[in-house]
């Protein structure tokens, strides 16, 4: 539900932000009603992208922020008329210039931190299962829409441990750094399974001590 009030929250930071940029840049020649609909244009481009391109979970998400910049274009509308009365002067004044500059400024600072910060994984699922395992291994399956599952089983030597994952690495070829920390079962190793959109091999598994976890089809069995 968080997740929900962000996104919406967020679309509708944005679509302001893309509103008055519009409207400020279309004072000048008196076309005020170019703010809306550019804004309405953006709402749609965001959620067709999400829908047609990203699709799935994620999808949904840049749809939930293009309903919110669809909300700063309806909000927009309903104002428009009072604001055309107050902006009469069609010439650009130190305020109209320096929103002119530090909106975009601001718009593509935040898609920025956005992406920076934006984690290019999940983790789908975690536990503990009896040692059965020789060695340490991962597999990599197929889930919906095409993204992929890396499932990673330690064996003996990680009974009473627990899997946290540390960084997964999306430039260039993928790679997955997991961190075993104490909190696990006492007599079962632990696994995980971690969700990402794509793999771009050679896939690397690893953990943040520097070993490298082989693929299930690479393990040697005495």
């Amino acid at each position: 539900m968080f997740g929900f009030f962000a996104n919406i929250f967020s679309g509708l930071f944005f679509g302001l932000i893309i509103f008055v940029f519009t409207m400020i840049a279309s004072k000048i020649k008196g076309k005020l009603y170019l703010a809306p609909i550019v804004t309405f244009l953006v709402s749609a481009g965001v959620t067709a992208y999400g829908f047609i391109t990203v699709r799935g979970f994620e999808g949904m998400a840049y749809g939930i922020v293009g309903a919110g910049v669809f909300g700063a274009a309806v909000l927009g509308t309903i104002l428009l008329p009072f604001i055309n009365n107050k902006m009469k002067d069609k010439h650009f004044n130190k305020w109209d210039k320096g929103i002119l500059i530090l909106s975009p400024l601001i718009l593509f600072a935040t898609i920025g931190l956005v992406l920076y910060t934006d984690d290019n994984y999940w983790v789908i699922d975690e536990g503990f299962i009896p040692d059965d395992n020789q060695e340490s291994y991962y597999s990599v399956s197929t889930i919906s829409e095409g993204r992929k599952q890396i499932e990673i089983n330690l064996d003996e030597k990680y009974i009473g441990k627990e899997i946290e994952v540390d960084n997964v690495k999306a430039t260039g070829n993928t790679e997955v750094t997991v961190e075993i920390v104490e909190g696990g079962e006492s007599d079962q190793t632990p696994y995980i399974r971690i969700g990402v959109d794509q793999i771009v091999e050679p896939l690397k598994v690893q953990t943040t001590e520097g070993e490298v976890i082989n693929s299930e089809s690479e393990q040697i069995y005495d």
